[in-house]
């Protein structure tokens, strides 16, 4: 018996040594991949890389994504996201159950449980969470410190444990990656079968790091080890995990390529503790959204503001100077109505702004469900985007009292503003600009490829929700189409840059289509 300790003693002092020795010299320690090819490579630490990212300026990078520029060590948000986006809520809960054998069954096998869970049964050609969601959740993970040293390569190749399908956009669009190599999910009859091809390498990028000029490589020491790319990388800079716990978030500015559209439905990167706290609310958030939303259709709505606020949905109104004028509107006898020009954060943007004003508007809008159109406290009017048509109704409803339109013809949830169209400012002279932010807890209220008649039903199941109305100055006559002889665009575009400069946003001259054909491969039009 004593024997016995005493080897396993002996083992483990070993052991310990090596692991001392490897780590305080790992350029010591040669690489060999099983293959035919065979190299040897040097290891260092990757903080002597970044303090010389220069001698990347004219190399190939091989990195490892997880271990190299994600800070996080866990891709079970990422594998959450797939499941409850593409799948729905029942498949997300399945996947939270199964986090305990996900951890039991080892890093490899648990990535195969968790695609299995998020992939089985979704339509190959539909899927569109790794362009449309992912990007947003892979962006706010990088760390500032090792992407400074990617983005200095000339060539670089990302290596990943995921399935292609969920990174390939992200990389290639933000980040511009040359090539990736990811494990591919197979298919039958167009649909996952949750289950993931063997790691193969591309033949085209073994052949191009065999003949080309010196690479170097990025990634965990085991993770670097495994894959036959690596084999081919004369250094090799390995990151530890107590290393990547001191990096920072990269900022926005310093994304290559601005975020501006981004689809899905939960609000919040789903960690194991984030999703517990999900699954415990809905039960209970189910009962908040019916108080809201009964009060929102029976009660006038400064009653129905006051209960909202009570459930932890506030509204929060500043006005640019006191609206004297719409006092004196009042008073006079006009042919028009106003018009409060607002942009567009979610469905419920008309009705916060009624809120604001405490006064009834009629709202006219595209592509709104009919369950929507029933359901809303104020009157809703439907527009076809036909101009001279829309230009009718418009005119008609303005005739009738005041008017509020969201001339951005669908939502952004980004602090950016999408083009207004400059239909609006042929209606009036009396223009209200209104600047409209939202800020959610849990659910975005709103979805490019998703159900639009639950738009409402997320937006109402946020724990918290606060909006905020800012009514800006009449716009000048000399600033209008019918007193100002403006054009219309200008009017336009000027409404947009005061919209803006209330938020704190950037103006793009992005459209509705645009972000349909980003989002959901169409053009938007239900």
């Amino acid at each position: 018996m004593a024997g016995k300790q005493f080897l396993v003693r002996k083992a483990l002092s070993f052991f310990s040594k090596f692991q001392l020795e490897r780590q305080a010299n790992p350029s010591s320690f040669q690489f060999r991949h099983k293959g035919s090819h065979a190299t040897h490579s040097e290891f260092h630490k990757l903080a002597s890389l970044l303090q010389k990212p220069q001698e990347l300026s004219n190399k190939t990078l091989v990195f490892h994504l997880e271990s190299a520029l994600l800070r996080s060590s866990s891709l079970f948000p990422y594998f959450m996201l797939v499941a409850f986006e593409a799948g729905g809520l029942l498949r997300a809960f399945i996947l939270f159950l199964l986090y305990p054998l996900v951890c039991l069954v080892g890093e490899e096998q648990g990535i195969n449980v968790m695609a299995f869970v998020s992939f089985a049964g979704i339509k190959r050609k539909k899927f569109m969470v790794g362009s449309s969601v992912l990007p947003k959740y892979f962006l706010e993970d990088v760390g500032d410190e090792s992407f400074d040293a990617v983005m200095k390569a000339k060539r670089k190749i990302a290596v990943s444990d995921m399935p292609r399908i969920m990174i390939e956009c992200f990389l290639k669009d933000y980040l511009r990656v040359d090539a990736v190599e990811g494990r591919e999910l197979k298919t039958v009859c167009g649909y996952f079968v949750g289950l993931m091809e063997g790691k193969n390498a591309n033949g085209v990028i073994l052949n191009e790091l065999r003949v080309g000029s010196h690479a170097i490589g990025i990634g965990s020491f085991n993770k670097s080890t495994d894959d036959q790319l690596f084999s081919y990388c004369k250094e090799i800079y390995w990151v530890n995990k107590a290393e990547k716990w001191n990096w920072k978030s990269l900022p926005r500015e310093k994304y290559p390529k601005p975020l501006i559209f981004h689809d899905g439905r939960l609000a919040f990167r789903p960690t194991l503790v984030a999703t517990l706290i999900m699954f415990m609310w809905l039960p209970l958030g189910v009962l908040v959204f019916l108080i809201r939303f009964i009060c929102g259709v029976l009660l006038p709505l400064n009653i129905s503001a006051i209960v909202s606020a009570s459930t932890g949905l506030s509204t929060t109104v500043s006005r640019a100077k006191p609206l004297s004028w719409i006092a004196s509107n009042k008073n006079d006898k006009k042919e028009s109505g106003v018009l409060y020009v607002c942009n567009h954060r979610t469905l419920l943007d008309p009705i916060f702004v009624a809120i604001a004003l405490m006064k009834p508007l009629v709202a006219v809008t595209y592509s709104v469900s009919r369950f929507s159109e029933v359901t809303s406290p104020i009157k809703v009017v439907r527009l076809t985007r036909d101009r001279e048509r829309d230009r009718k109704v418009m005119e008609q409803q303005l005739s009738q009292g005041d008017l509020v339109v969201c001339p951005e013809g669908t939502t952004c949830r980004e602090p950016y503003l999408l083009r207004f169209s400059p239909l609006f400012a042929e209606m009036t002279g009396d223009i209200v600009p209104v600047a409209v932010d939202l800020q959610v807890s849990m659910f975005y209220g709103t979805t490019a490829s998703g159900y639009k008649c639950l738009d409402s039903i997320f937006n109402l199941l946020n724990p918290f929700v606060i909006y905020s109305v800012k009514i800006l100055e009449k716009l000048p006559s000399s600033q209008t189409c019918i007193a100002g002889e403006k054009s219309r665009t200008e009017v336009a575009n000027h409404v947009q840059n005061q919209t803006a400069k209330a938020l704190g946003f950037e103006c793009t001259t992005l459209t509705r289509k645009d972000k349909y054909m980003i989002l959901a491969g169409n053009d938007g039009i239900i």
